[in-house]
C-alpha cells in the first residue's frame, strides 16, 4: 500500500508519515526543506518500508501533479492521499498584508485542493482510494489571531463537502474524509510569521502530534466515516459554536488572546515559514511536551467502537443483575 504525506518534513505530517510505515505503508513524502525531508524519510525507513522523498511547494500546482506522477512512476499506485501542509500568520488581520493573506490561503487551502485534484485523476480511473483533508476545530469556530488559518480551514471543509457530493453523484468508490484536530505540539509555534510581538501557544488542552497521526490513519483505512473529530476540546468547540456563537465570540474576545499568547517577547523580525523554509532540527514535536496530552479518549472509544460497546453494556447487565439482586436475594 502507498500513502503521499504532504506537508510530511515535521509536525503532524512527519507524525503521520511514520504511523503509515509502522502499518507496512510505503510513503511518500512532500516538503519544502530538503533537509529535514531527507531526515523524515531516514525515519521511515527504519519501519522496513520504501520512503520517496519529494520536494515541493504544494502552493504550486505543477509541483504537486508532477509529485504524483513521480510517486506512481516510482512507489506505484497511490492508494492514500494525506493533504496535511498548512501555513499560519499569528497577527491580527489588520496587520495582515494582502501577500500574506493570499500565500497562506495557497498552501492551507489551495495546497488540499491541489493535491486532491492530483489524486483524483489517477484513482478515478480506478474507482478506489482514499483522500484524507485534514482540517481544525478551527473550520468551525474561528478564534482571533489567526483569520488567515481559520479562513483556509472554513474553505477545505466547503471544498470537501462540495466534492463529497459530487463523488456520491457519480457512485464513486473513492473516499473522501475530513479529520479536525485540536490544538497539536508541532513547531509551527516555533517558525509560523508572528506580528504579536509575542512567543504564540496552542490554547489547551494540547495533544502530540502521534494522537493527530493515529486519527488520519484511522480515517483512511476505515471506510463509515465521513469526519472525524479529535479531542475533547475540538468537540466542545465545534458544538458549542452551533449553539451559542455569539457567546463564543465574546469569550473568545478575551481568551483567545490570552490562550494564545505567552507573556515572553519575541522578534518582529524572527525566521518565518510562510514564503522561505525555515532551517532547523524540527521533528513532529514542538516545545510542549510536557503539556501534551498522548491519548485522546474520544478517538480511543471511536476506534474500538466495539469494545467500548461491549464494555457500556456489561456495565448496564452488571448494574440490572445487581438491582435484581438486591430486590430478591
Amino acid at each position: 500500500m502507498i500513502v503521499v504525506v504532504t506537508g510530511a518534513s515535521a509536525g503532524v505530517g512527519r507524525a503521520t508519515a511514520r504511523e503509515f510505515a509502522a502499518h507496512g505503508w510505503h510513503v511518500a513524502l512532500l516538503a519544502r526543506n530538503v533537509t529535514r525531508l531527507a531526515s523524515a524519510a531516514d525515519e521511515i525507513r527504519r519501519y522496513g518500508v520504501k520512503a520517496l522523498a519529494i520536494v515541493a511547494d504544494v502552493a504550486d500546482a505543477a509541483a504537486v501533479e508532477a509529485a504524483a506522477a513521480r510517486v506512481e512512476n516510482e512507489l506505484g499506485r497511490i492508494d492514500a492521499w494525506i493533504n496535511n501542509a498548512m501555513a499560519t500568520v499569528f497577527s491580527p488581520a489588520i496587520s495582515v498584508t494582502p501577500q500574506e493573506f493570499r500565500r497562506g490561503t495557497e498552501v492551507t487551502y489551495l495546497g488540499q485542493v491541489y493535491g486532491t485534484l492530483a489524486a483524483l485523476k489517477r484513482m478515478r480511473s480506478r474507482d478506489r482510494g482514499t483522500i484524507v483533508n485534514v482540517g481544525s476545530a478551527l473550520s468551525y469556530r474561528a478564534i482571533p489571531l489567526q483569520s488567515v488559518y481559520c479562513g483556509a480551514k472554513y474553505a477545505v471543509r466547503g471544498f470537501t463537502d462540495a466534492l463529497r457530493s459530487e463523488l456520491i453523484h457519480d457512485r464513486s468508490a473513492i473516499k473522501l474524509v475530513m479529520v479536525h484536530l485540536p490544538a497539536v505540539n508541532t513547531p509551527q509555534f516555533e517558525w509560523a510569521l508572528n506580528k504579536t510581538g509575542l512567543r504564540p501557544q496552542p490554547m489547551p488542552p494540547i495533544y502530540q502530534a502521534e494522537v493527530a497521526a493515529r486519527a488520519i490513519y484511522f480515517a483512511a483505512t476505515r471506510l463509515k466515516h465521513r469526519e472525524i473529530w479529535v479531542g475533547q476540546s475540538a468537540i466542545k468547540a465545534i458544538i458549542a459554536n452551533k449553539l451559542a456563537p455569539s457567546l463564543l465570540d465574546h469569550y473568545l474576545a478575551t481568551s483567545g488572546y490570552t490562550g494564545q499568547l505567552t507573556e515572553e517577547a519575541v522578534s518582529y523580525d524572527a525566521p518565518a515559514n510562510l514564503f522561505e523554509t525555515v532551517d532547523g532540527d524540527f521533528g513532529a514535536h514542538g516545545r510542549f511536551d510536557r503539556q501534551a496530552r498522548n491519548v485522546s479518549l474520544e478517538l480511543t472509544l471511536r476506534r474500538h467502537a466495539g469494545v467500548a460497546v461491549a464494555a457500556v453494556l456489561g456495565a448496564v447487565a452488571l448494574a440490572l443483575v445487581g438491582r435484581y439482586l438486591s430486590r430478591h436475594v
